[in-house]
């Protein structure tokens, strides 16, 4: 018997470490000489990989075994260079996924995937083609190293006649394949003539394919990897890759789940808040709502009320999560109903709010702020409870609102602050925003007060007579390179009047 000592110490995942077809101690087994040597002895040859060549004489003291004649010594180095190639196979797939699982998006996950798996197979280009069976979607196709027109082309080739078509649909009577390799796609006399010509038009020659499929989805998706000459991935080659897709396919399920978490989530935030915005005669509305990927409580509101007069409102309820949608659609459903009531008087609209918040949920708080808006005179009167002071944006002026200081909504047995009166000029523009605006930069309070100013500050001349460009140039210049739809636990909401 061999007797080895635990000298190489592999840190990997317990997924990859089980999907290996022979473990180290098999391939030991295997590979051990036959009879029963008393002394073996490793050549001493340099370290490779992280194993230790110099095999220490075991810890025990039983008596050695009749001599008998030492096994050639080229039987070690063979054992020690399988042992380094599992080692470096191992490790090489333990980088490529903790990069796959450090990617938090669908569309950097599928193409880490394609990175990785080209790297595996020797490949340039590929593209994956993501089709769950359930239908429900997302479907997409991402390109390695193919424009969106080469994939465009791709896509005019038979489905039948493609790899990842193949792996998908399957044939009729057949079971799907676990892998198709085209080591010589040009050569084969049956490929499709459209799919012979847009091989010589991109340019590659060969392919190699896997599916991506899970236990519970048997179709989630595939992909494909080219290369410019002919070629086929050796065997070793082929294994790993199948050992990383059958991981990568793992990670695109549990994001496709929380991406059809978030798209529920976002369409139930959405019905709660105004299908449309109401037309009033002297005004101009514009809202703009971002939710985050667990969905908030931030809200917004405009209705017109009697006599030509608006109510405007935001607000934000504390918590995440579907419980927060629910409270933030309570609240708002009130605030509608007691601003038609008594909507002149903002300080009893938000004190009713607040009774009913304390008596029917005890354990949640909320911001608010509403405004009652007459038009024709350009006059507001508004009140908020914790919430953060409108902006009144217009030529000569970009200035915060002075309102008073407030708490939330029930957090005091009896809320009350007076209400403040406004008077915006004719072209001027009132923002009125949720506090996720100004944390989603991560900066201090304080500090996102004066972003917030000096974006309002810096709208173009050109456009603030629209309150929806005054709104996006905001989000633009707080929140720039797309940071307003990034992953959030906090909403944004922004709704903008602008009063001729």
């Amino acid at each position: 018997m061999l007797d080895i000592p635990l000298l190489v110490r592999v840190h990997v995942d317990a997924l990859i470490a089980a999907q290996n077809d022979m473990g180290v101690c098999d391939a030991i087994e295997q590979n051990a000489p036959a009879g029963k040597p008393a002394i073996m002895s490793a050549p001493h040859v340099p370290k490779v990989a992280g194993i230790d060549p110099v095999v220490p004489p075991p810890a025990h003291t039983v008596a050695p075994h009749p001599a008998t004649p030492a096994p050639p010594a080229a039987a070690g180095a063979v054992l020690q260079d399988r042992l380094a190639g599992w080692v470096s196979d191992l490790t090489t797939l333990h980088e490529l996924t903790e990069r796959l699982v450090r990617t938090r998006s669908l569309d950097s996950a599928l193409h880490e995937l394609l990175r990785a798996g080209a790297a595996l197979v020797g490949a340039r280009r590929g593209l994956v083609v993501l089709e769950p069976a359930d239908g429900l979607g997302p479907s997409t196709t991402v390109g390695l190293g193919l424009a969106h027109a080469d994939l465009g082309h791709i896509e005019t080739v038979p489905r039948s006649s493609t790899s990842y078509g193949r792996l998908l649909d399957g044939l009729p009577g057949s079971p799907r394949p676990t892998e198709i390799a085209h080591p010589d796609l040009l050569g084969e006399a049956e490929l499709d003539p459209r799919h012979r010509e847009v091989a010589a038009r991109l340019g590659y020659a060969a392919s190699y394919a896997l599916p991506l499929t899970t236990e519970a989805s048997p179709r989630l998706g595939a992909a494909v990897w080219l290369y410019d000459e002919p070629a086929e991935p050796a065997e070793r080659r082929r294994h790993l890759a199948s050992l990383y897709a059958r991981y990568a396919a793992e990670h695109l399920a549990r994001l496709l789940e929380l991406e059809h978490a978030r798209a529920q989530v976002a369409t139930v935030a959405e019905e709660l808040l105004p299908s449309r915005l109401p037309r009033v005669a002297g005004t101009q509305l514009a809202a703009r709502h971002r939710t985050g990927p667990r969905g908030g409580g931030d809200w917004y509101d405009a209705l017109p009320l009697p006599e030509g007069a608006l109510g405007l409102a935001v607000g934000s309820v504390s918590g995440t999560g579907p419980s927060a949608l629910a409270a933030m659609g309570r609240l708002r459903a009130s605030l509608r109903a007691y601003a038609v009531m008594e909507g002149e008087d903002p300080v009893a609209v938000l004190s009713d709010l607040e009774l009913l918040l304390r008596l029917t949920e005890p354990a949640r708080s909320a911001t608010a702020l509403f405004a009652y808006c007459e038009p024709a005179q350009r006059k507001i009167v508004l009140a908020g409870a914790g919430h953060s002071p409108p902006l009144i944006i217009g030529d000569r002026r970009t200035e915060y609102v002075e309102t008073s200081l407030s708490a939330p909504l029930g957090m005091l047995a009896c809320w009350e602050a007076p209400s403040v009166e406004i008077t915006p000029a004719p072209g001027e523009t009132v923002l009125l925003y949720t506090d996720g605006l100004l944390e989603r930069t991560g900066d201090p309070m304080d500090r996102a007060f004066a972003r917030l100013h000096a974006a309002a500050a810096s709208v173009p001349r050109a456009v603030r007579n629209d309150p929806g460009a005054i709104a996006d140039h905001v989000l633009r210049t707080m929140l720039p390179g797309g940071a307003d739809t990034a992953d959030s636990t906090e909403d944004i909401v922004l709704l903008a009047a602008r009063f001729d």
